[in-house]
């Protein structure tokens, strides 16, 4: 059975921009972009999985104003959940009030992606499994860790989702993943570790959500394995913190530093730039890497490693 809503957003939002910050490549089984240009996303609510389908429009003139009409329909024990969550998602919490761009690059940027919003999903172990996953591996690497997991310990999509799409396995299942299964996806121990740990304590950990930013991250880097960086990670996508910098990234500072400053900084150098975007500092760092030019590399990319010949 299918459940649906439409929401009259009260700005402009731009799906594919907003939710593509939870797509981990082409074929993550989470998040899929159909021949339509619909939006599908599987969620392990707290009423159980569900699949939620979304798609938008402008609304024509009329009493209805500007913004854009989102349609979403979902199935699954988590449908109503995902229907009723589908606002946050897309960002009807996100307050740009103090945001201004202070930097040319920054006002064309907010320009040419003024749909992005800050969204939540509100599902804070959903969003710390594929973090710690891409903690100290390039992108790639990461990607394949999730597919490989989701598609042997998550459940079917409900509903009529494409093919091969998958739900996010309960904490239970990340706590009892057998250490073989973390290597054939290319996870050692460390972080596989760190997961476990976090799966023992994931009622707990969601309810960082009811915290302010201090408090939360406090919460989060209080477990083994979580620094500024997988914390701000996290709180990006479950809590929808506008100033939740990724400190600690390994291009992030070079790309900040030279759409800003014209030059190759550090973390220290990437604060200093974002001082004056003080509350919406991640929001800063989302456009920048939504579309400025990257630096040039001065050193070796760094290798996908393999771990079947391990």
């Amino acid at each position: 059975m299918t459940a649906a809503r439409e929401w009259l957003a009260p700005f402009q939002v731009d799906l594919l921009l907003t939710l593509s910050v939870h797509h981990r490549g082409g074929g993550d089984p989470a998040y899929r972009v159909d021949a339509s240009g619909a939006i599908w996303r599987t969620c392990l609510t707290p009423e159980g999985p569900g699949t939620l389908r979304l798609t938008s429009r402008v609304p024509g003139p009329g009493p209805s104003g500007p913004g854009t009409l989102v349609t979403g329909q979902a199935w699954g024990p988590g449908a109503a959940w995902l229907l009723d969550s589908m606002p946050a998602q897309l960002g009807a919490h996100d307050d740009t009030t103090g945001f201004t761009a202070a930097h040319p690059a920054v006002a064309e940027l907010t320009l040419r992606h003024r749909g992005l919003r800050v969204g939540r999903t509100l599902r804070v172990f959903e969003a710390l499994v594929p973090a710690v996953l891409e903690q100290k591996v390039v992108g790639p690497e990461a990607r394949r860790a999730w597919r490989i997991l989701l598609e042997k310990f998550g459940t079917p999509a409900p509903g009529p989702a494409p093919r091969g799409m998958r739900v996010f396995p309960p904490p239970e299942v990340w706590a009892r993943i057998p250490s073989w299964d973390w290597h054939q996806a290319g996870v050692e121990g460390i972080r596989a570790r760190t997961i476990i740990t976090a799966a023992g304590a994931a009622a707990r950990l969601e309810q960082v959500l009811e915290l302010g930013a201090a408090e939360a991250e406090r919460r989060l880097r209080s477990l083994p394995g979580i620094g500024p960086w997988t914390s701000a990670e996290i709180r990006q996508r479950a809590a929808g913190d506008p100033d939740a910098v990724s400190v600690g990234d390994y291009n992030l500072p070079r790309v900040v530093g030279w759409t800003l400053a014209g030059r190759i900084t550090d973390d220290a150098g990437m604060l200093e730039l974002l001082t004056p975007y003080a509350g919406h500092r991640y929001r800063v760092t989302r456009l920048i890497e939504l579309g400025a030019a990257a630096p040039p590399r001065r050193g070796p990319r760094l290798p996908v490693r393999d771990y079947h010949a391990l």
